[in-house]
């Protein structure tokens, strides 16, 4: 069986998949059930009520998922697919644990084409977040995973700059990584 329909028949029963984008290796799970969250949380041994972002693999799905203003729009059309997280407020389709309370909901749209494969045939967001115990390290080779997970899409070495993550409701930088100066110039231009 082709891996990416391998890692879509185990998402499709709440498992949990590592999958490689273009920063670090991801773990993966139906964001869509509560269940399948909750393998994630456990996993990484995360607190429940810190959020996890979720990915997308194009904008009808990002706007299935969260509200999206026309600021935040601009932003996304600049912006993604890329190594960019937006934080944007949820849609009720999303299980609440994702948002930790906060109504909000990370996003990435990965510039990764075995990601991006992964979630279209799913159908459905995955979780977004780096396929590591929560604090340590993320991984950019295989061998660096430490989450235990039920199937694993190789996808070589990755370059490891982290996301740089967005809040757009707030247009402000929660955390610099990748492209963080060009996105900083956009915010200062949406707020002239």
């Amino acid at each position: 069986m082709d891996p990416i329909d391998m890692a879509v028949k185990v998402l499709s029963r709440d498992g949990l998949v590592v999958y490689p984008t273009e920063t670090v290796y991801g773990l993966g799970a139906d964001a869509l059930s509560e269940d399948a969250v909750m393998k994630v949380y456990e996993a990484k041994n995360r607190p429940v009520g810190k959020p996890i972002s979720v990915a997308v693999s194009d904008m009808d799905m990002l706007r299935a998922v969260a509200v999206v203003d026309e600021a935040a729009e601009a932003f996304i059309e600049r912006f993604l697919p890329g190594p960019v997280t937006v934080v944007l407020p949820a849609k009720s389709c999303l299980p609440d644990i994702l948002t930790g309370g906060t109504g909000l909901i990370g996003i990435r749209w990965p510039d990764h084409e075995i990601a991006l494969a992964i979630i279209s045939r799913l159908d459905a967001p995955i979780t977004a977040t780096s396929a590591n115990i929560s604090d340590d390290v993320a991984p950019t080779r295989p061998e660096e995973i430490s989450v235990p997970h039920d199937y694993l899409v190789e996808g070589g070495d990755l370059p490891g700059t982290p996301s740089t993550v967005v809040d757009l409701t707030a247009r402000r930088i929660l955390r610099k990584g990748a492209e963080w100066e060009a996105v900083e110039a956009f915010l200062e231009s949406l707020r002239a």
